[in-house]
């Protein structure tokens, strides 16, 4: 998933885990220390580091991995019983998914900087994003055992030269533009799952990191409804719906603002709120 709101520069950033932990010691960023230490990018500061250091993300990625391979091939056994001929195909997100674009955030947090199109596309250009743990190798059983990957994301569709590099480099298999779903005129992903329904073929697994890469009813839900909404279709997670850890952004961090673009101490205040 791609976050909506955001800043940004284009330089690489092999050395910016190290860098990030400096900036941690010393008490914050640039831009925290500049404005008080309200900006957005200051609260996504361990995000970030959780993402790129914590070993216990890497173990989350893996053990969501693992469920999904497992319950991919209880499904192929299921449906070939059912029906031998039948298309079968799985759907998954990209961002924060399949590719760790953690990178991407340290480098704008080095910066002062949030998210913002322009750093984005230069970032995506590169075909840089690392392979989020376990992800390769599933995807690699899915398309050994005949399985379609769509390939299903948000990036815009003048990302396509760099998103296809990056995965090929990766080895995740099925990386073409047949397969790589990207957003034309909305973000909502419902029309282009459908679109693969329409084309005869039985999804068997949705993998992503935000609960609007399972369906559209997550989309736009108040913060209670989210988890009301979660709870009623608890039995679905882990079994269709493979959820992979992102805390640096999502459709949650919008819903905690009440999908306004709040700044500075307005926007802290909000965010306080919800810890009541």
């Amino acid at each position: 998933m791609i976050p909506n709101m955001m800043i940004c520069g284009t330089r690489r950033v092999s050395w910016a885990g190290a860098m990030l932990l400096m900036v941690l010691l010393a008490g914050g960023h640039v831009q925290a220390q500049n404005s008080g230490g309200d900006t957005a990018a200051h609260y996504k500061l361990y995000s970030v580091l959780y993402q790129r250091k914590a070993a216990e993300y890497r173990a989350l990625c893996y053990q969501a991995y693992t469920l999904a391979e497992r319950r991919l091939k209880e499904e192929i056994l299921i449906a070939k019983k059912r029906n031998p001929k039948r298309k079968l195909a799985i759907i998954t997100d990209l961002d924060e998914t399949a590719l760790d674009n953690s990178d991407y955030y340290a480098e704008q947090l080095l910066l002062g900087r949030e998210y913002d199109g322009e750093s984005w596309k230069a970032f995506t250009a590169l075909g840089k994003a690392k392979a989020v743990p376990g992800a390769v190798s599933f995807f690699k059983t899915a398309d050994l055992n005949k399985v379609r990957i769509a390939y299903l994301s948000n990036r815009k569709t003048d990302e396509l030269v760099g998103t296809l590099a990056n995965l090929r480099a990766l080895g995740f298999p099925q990386a073409d533009s047949a397969h790589l779903l990207l957003k034309t005129t909305t973000s909502s992903k419902e029309e282009r799952r459908r679109s693969l329904q329409a084309q005869g073929y039985e999804v068997l697994l949705l993998l992503g990191d935000n609960l609007n890469d399972f369906e559209q009813e997550f989309e736009k839900q108040d913060m209670a409804t989210r988890a009301a909404t979660t709870d009623r279709k608890q039995a679905l997670f882990g079994r269709r719906y493979i959820v992979l850890p992102n805390a640096i952004y999502g459709e949650w961090e919008d819903a905690l603002t009440d999908y306004k673009r709040l700044e500075g101490a307005e926007r802290k205040a909000k965010l306080k709120q919800n810890l009541q």
